[in-house]
């Protein structure tokens, strides 16, 4: 286990260097642990995006533009399925945070795993009955790759679960750990694939061995070992709640590079696929941050100062890793992608490839912000975001379809919408902030 690794002690020191930063009181001692967490967070992510760049950049270099396509647009039905994973991590994490007494906490993850596991093979189960329809809809030369997505995800839906419980009780050394050996094992594995010339299916697999190891490895420790009681406080309302959220969130994350998938030719999707891993970066990184906020948030809901303690916090970090990332984008030279991407990617085209990495970027920075909001009001009660963010995605997907003749259209409606999303999900709190600020009669 990591719980004395480095990750616990790192763990550690951020958290009394982050006591010192914020200062004391309640207020200070709640941005200290958000800020110690996300820290946490971040650092873990960092590594992953990083690893994950890698291992994006390593299996395009090796697969070529086309066979690049086809593995990304699996691997994307994989993050379109994660609406449902996210949904029991978010659900699990929420009742979790929420409660003080261990029982019902071991209670909660106890109904929530049986129900995961459920889903999960549910949710394989269509996969494979539908597997004929996908593999044509995305120009897949076989309808293998859908089947074997459809065993890792009988384990992907109830990982959620596991990963919600360290996420619920502050486990955020765990947690962080988890997400580093899921990486760590998809990225050795689809390099050995594919040294040994299995191609797609070898990196496939590697995926699903990765999200079979990071099950495994996330089982609740010893301490979990108790008695549960009975009782699950989430109300139908919750969870429909949850599972809007997530669909829309996977929606606007995803179905652009299935949509390009279908639009366009293979090297092009395999292109647009490349651009999207910078997007996916920086949602990973802000995402760290929402992820830390969050159980601190649902536990301070009756406490208005703390709550915009947790928000302003979380704001602040999300708005430095967007602005810094988009920047290191733009002044990245275009020799850099010819270099790394290797002959098999046509760079060229209407649009310099620097120019779209760019716009993809500040697109997803854009949306990361309006995700922080969103993650906080769902945080303290049962709001309405979800389905807000749910018709902009369907937004998104009408404007692909209307507007996609070059790839340059396909994210600049992607940006149009997001910038509307943000500012629809932020007048409720200019506004509320206003009340806060306004005299009293």
């Amino acid at each position: 286990m990591l719980g004395n690794g480095p990750i616990a002690i790192a763990s550690e020191v951020l958290r009394q260097s982050a006591a010192r930063v914020c200062g004391r009181g309640p207020a200070g001692t709640l941005r200290a642990r958000v800020l110690s967490g996300s820290m946490i967070m971040l650092v873990s992510s960092g590594l992953v995006g990083a690893m994950n760049l890698v291992y994006n950049l390593a299996i395009a270099h090796g697969l070529g533009a086309a066979s690049f396509g086809h593995a990304s647009a699996v691997y994307t039905l994989l993050m379109l399925l994660s609406s449902v994973t996210l949904s029991f991590q978010l659900l699990c994490s929420k009742f979790v945070a929420k409660t003080d007494y261990l029982p019902v906490k071991v209670g909660i993850y106890r109904f929530l795993h049986r129900r995961a596991w459920m889903f999960g093979i549910g949710i394989s189960l269509l996969l494979v009955l539908a597997s004929p329809i996908l593999s044509a809809y995305l120009n897949l030369p076989t309808r293998n790759y859908i089947l074997m997505l459809a065993a890792g995800t009988i384990f992907f839906i109830p990982l959620g679960v596991r990963r919600g419980l360290m996420q619920g009780m502050y486990d955020f050394p765990h947690l962080a750990g988890n997400f580093v050996l899921e990486v760590i094992v998809k990225l050795i594995g689809a390099l050995l694939l594919i040294h040994a010339g299995f191609g797609v299916p070898g990196v496939i697999a590697a995926v699903v061995a990765s999200i079979v190891f990071a099950y495994l490895v996330a089982k609740p420790g010893r301490e979990l070992a108790t008695d549960a009681q009975a009782g699950v406080p989430a109300t139908l309302e919750e969870g429909v709640q949850a599972i809007v959220f997530f669909v829309g969130q996977v929606i606007i994350n995803n179905l652009d590079i299935i949509l390009v998938k279908h639009f366009f030719s293979a090297t092009q999707a395999g292109v647009y696929a490349t651009i999207a891993l910078v997007g996916r970066v920086v949602y990973m990184l802000s995402w760290s941050v929402v992820s830390s906020m969050f159980p601190f948030s649902a536990r301070a809901r009756s406490h208005e100062r703390d709550g915009r303690a947790v928000l302003s916090t979380a704001l602040l970090l999300v708005v430095l890793i967007t602005s810094l990332f988009t920047l290191a984008v733009w002044l990245a030279p275009s020799s850099l992608w010819h270099s790394v991407l290797g002959d098999g990617f046509p760079l060229g085209g209407q649009s310099p490839y620097s120019s779209l990495l760019v716009l993809y970027a500040a697109t997803t920075g854009i949306y990361s912000l309006g995700v922080v909001l969103m993650s906080y009001e769902i945080s303290r009660k049962i709001g309405n975001v979800g389905w807000l963010q749910l018709c902009f995605s369907g937004a998104i997907v009408g404007g692909i379809y209307l507007f996609h003749n070059t790839l340059q259209d396909v994210i600049t409606v992607q940006l149009v919408v997001m910038m509307l999303l943000l500012l629809a999900v932020s007048i409720p709190f200019f506004r509320a902030q206003r009340e806060v600020l306004s005299p009293q009669p």
